[in-house]
């Protein structure tokens, strides 16, 4: 029997987990799925937004692979500082393959940003999320104006939540502190900034979309940053992704010239709308200023095309009203305690998902997902990330396989003084926060916090 630690059961820990039980090649493959969070399926249900129940819907597949005979799920163990450290890991399996994350968000790195108000996107995002992380966190919406930094997915998603009518929000698993803070919120204008311009921005045409249809929010362009964008005019020669986007923000702002009136907005939307949603480009944040210790606005530079495809100030700055200032400028990898750590890259060296330690293999240590490659690709693209490296443990099997290890890995975790959460507790989890939706009457509601969680799986 190979007995491995998958330590993730986000995407590509679960994927990971499934092609190591699912292959012919090793029989009898053991995987433990641990995970620092009570709960299974990582930033599938702590990332995606409540909004988005189809890609939600993934944690059904996640969960048909932890139900397997041969995975098991261990949550609440964390591993490294304050729980097991990895050379304890090796001692109690064959193998180990890390498939944690290890990303933070970038910093804008300007004054102000540690303000009161200003937060990362994720900050935002694990709140809605219910992310027990986040229990602490206060965002407090009473602005008129919040700023969003950033033109990707997540920056979209951000924006969507604020300009939701809270009442549409009812109907997801978004905890009911967060719901009603959303429908106290004071912000009726949603600034979705970007420091390039809109044929280089980096969201899906499917999740642009979806802000024109919000019922609850008009959207609009600014004509002077479009015009800035020399491939806006003729998008003929980009990609397709980006040509299409080009194409949705023509649309808006042919809608906006026939509605006259300044900033451009979507067609046939009443001007009662309580709430608006404007996109701006060619705009650098230099600066966020407080009053009070508080955000209250942001200082941008504009910027114009520098003919490498990157830009350049202009020396013109404009400031934006802001309550709220939520960054989402990428990620930069963060080192995982007790494995070897590229700055640079910001992934753990490794060769075919074989953890390198001064450029050697390092046995029965292995890496899929962001920790490998770094923060890219979608949530598919965790599948055949995950197959070479379960492709790599596989060819080296039978090395491992001749170390000896405990029959109860779990046991031992638990003997160490881990509280371990297994599959029947997170499956009373689920009840629970299906039980807390029935109280509401709502369907499942998420419980935001430690000791909820760790009460409802019987760990408390």
């Amino acid at each position: 029997m190979l007995r491995v630690a998958v330590v993730g059961s986000g995407p590509s820990g679960v994927y990971t987990a499934q092609s190591l039980v699912e292959q012919t090649l090793v029989p009898d493959v053991r995987v433990d799925v641990l995970d620092r969070l009570p709960c299974p399926y990582g930033l599938v249900r702590y990332g995606v937004a409540p909004d988005h129940e189809k890609i939600k819907s993934l944690q059904n597949n996640l969960r048909a692979v932890l139900e397997h005979e041969r995975i098991g799920f261990v949550g609440n163990v964390p591993v490294g500082a304050d729980g097991v450290p990895p050379e304890r890991l090796l001692e109690l399996y064959h193998a180990v393959v890390y498939c944690v994350g290890a990303a933070r968000d970038r910093r804008l790195g300007v004054p102000g940003e540690d303000l009161a108000g200003s937060f990362s996107a994720t900050d935002f995002v694990a709140w809605y999320s219910a992310h027990p992380d986040a229990a602490a966190y206060g965002f407090a919406l009473e602005g008129r104006s919040a700023v969003v930094i950033g033109v990707g997915n997540v920056a979209v998603d951000v924006t969507r939540v604020l300009a939701r009518a809270p009442e549409d929000l009812r109907a997801t698993d978004v905890p009911q502190s967060a719901l009603g803070a959303l429908a106290a919120s004071a912000v009726r204008e949603v600034h979705m900034v970007g420091r390039r311009g809109p044929s280089q921005a980096r969201f899906t045409t499917k999740e642009l979309r979806e802000l024109g249809a919000l019922p609850s929010a008009r959207i609009g362009v600014e004509p002077a940053d479009l015009a800035l964008d020399p491939a806006y005019a003729d998008p003929s020669g980009l990609p397709a992704v980006n040509r299409r986007n080009v194409e949705v923000i023509r649309e808006w702002e042919a809608a906006g010239a026939e509605a006259a009136g300044g900033v451009a907005g979507a067609a046939g939307r009443s001007s009662a709308v309580p709430r608006s949603i404007r996109l701006r480009f060619f705009l650098r944040p230099v600066e966020i200023l407080g009053e009070g210790g508080r955000v209250a606005a942001v200082r941008f530079e504009r910027t114009e095309p520098d003919g490498t495809g990157g830009v350049r100030g202009t020396g013109t700055y404009e400031e934006i009203e802001a309550g709220l200032v939520l960054r989402a400028v990428g990620y930069r990898g963060a080192p995982p305690e007790g494995l070897p750590f590229d700055p640079v890259r910001g992934t753990v060296p490794h060769a075919a998902g074989r953890v390198l330690r001064d450029g050697a293999p390092s046995r029965g240590e292995y890496v899929a997902g962001w920790i490998k490659r770094g923060p890219s690709g979608v949530i598919g693209t965790n599948r055949p990330c995950a197959k070479e490296t379960a492709a790599s443990l596989l060819q080296d099997a039978p090395l491992l396989a001749r170390r000896a290890v405990p029959d109860d890995p779990v046991a031992e975790l638990r003997a160490g003084g881990l509280r371990p959460v297994r599959w029947p507790g997170w499956l009373a989890i689920e009840e629970a926060e299906a039980a807390l939706g029935r109280a509401l009457g709502r369907g499942p509601v998420k419980i935001p916090d430690w000791t909820g969680l760790l009460a409802a799986a019987g760990e408390g």
